[in-house]
């Protein structure tokens, strides 16, 4: 078996345990116990506990590895893969009780800093859905054990376009005069609340092309593989890779029609 095969299996078996156990957590309640970049973007109990757990079951099997979680931070590893672990991507929705929120977990080889590192296998994991995404390099992209593929879209004004927004009001501001803009010009726009799942959507052809600035590593690092192995082009602007400033998925002529809309 190779370094990315057994990667493959187990950022999968990690990111099944660590959604049951967040699953078991919304049952028992959810507490909120700290905001992040607002007060409106909070952290729950659950999505410090699960981080903890996938941290411990990554140092059982992988103690060489560097772990970046959402919650917990980053620490370096001396064998050159570093995980990105997002426990619960789509905290307000699990707040709330809606179903869109998911397990995140990826391992790339080099630095946990996007255009640096490889991405090698990642895992989208979305427990009250019953779906499990996932991804190795040059594997393909799966939904459970379907292959993935997106179809090219035929143009701009019949594709259906996902994206997300920030938490900080400025921001929300000037990404909604960019909706805006866009959507007399696109079939229509759905925000689904988990960036992980819109490039997992993407790849599973759910929506035509996906978008969304401000994001973390963790936030997008296993579903960038995702989409990227069914087919998509997952890139930021101006030929920049996807980070920061913006992560686009979508199918590669929908996505040059799109960057110059989005920037």
């Amino acid at each position: 078996m190779t370094d990315t095969d057994f990667l493959a299996t187990l950022v999968r078996e990690i990111a099944t345990e660590a959604a049951g156990a967040a699953l078991a957590g919304r049952g028992d309640g959810v507490e909120v116990v700290a905001s992040k970049s607002t007060s409106v973007d909070v952290v729950t109990q659950v999505d410090r506990d699960v981080e903890q757990l996938i941290r411990s079951r990554i140092a059982q099997a992988r103690p060489d590895d560097g772990f970046y979680g959402e919650e917990s931070g980053a620490e370096a590893g001396t064998s050159g893969y570093t995980w990105l672990v997002d426990p619960i991507d789509g905290t307000v929705n699990f707040l709330y009780g809606l179903p869109h929120w998911c397990t995140s977990v990826a391992v790339v080889e080099g630095p946990p800093e996007p255009g640096r590192w490889r991405a090698v296998a990642g895992c989208v994991v979305a427990p009250v859905l019953g779906e499990t995404f996932w991804a190795a390099a040059g594997r393909g992209a799966h939904l459970g054990p379907e292959r993935l593929s997106i179809t090219d879209v035929p143009d701009l004004e019949r594709s259906l376009v996902e994206t997300g927004f920030g938490y900080a009001a400025a921001e929300r501001a000037r990404q909604g005069g960019i909706v805006a803009e866009l959507l007399p010009r696109v079939r229509d726009i759905r925000r689904i609340g988990s960036a992980a799942l819109a490039l997992c959507a993407v790849a599973a052809g759910r929506v035509d092309a996906y978008f969304e600035a401000n994001l973390n590593p963790w936030d997008f690092a296993a579903g960038a593989l995702i989409a990227a192995e069914a087919g998509a082009r997952v890139t930021g602007l101006q030929g920049e890779p996807p980070g920061a400033r913006m992560v686009l998925a979508a199918p590669p002529s929908l996505a040059t029609d799109l960057e110059p809309l989005i920037g």
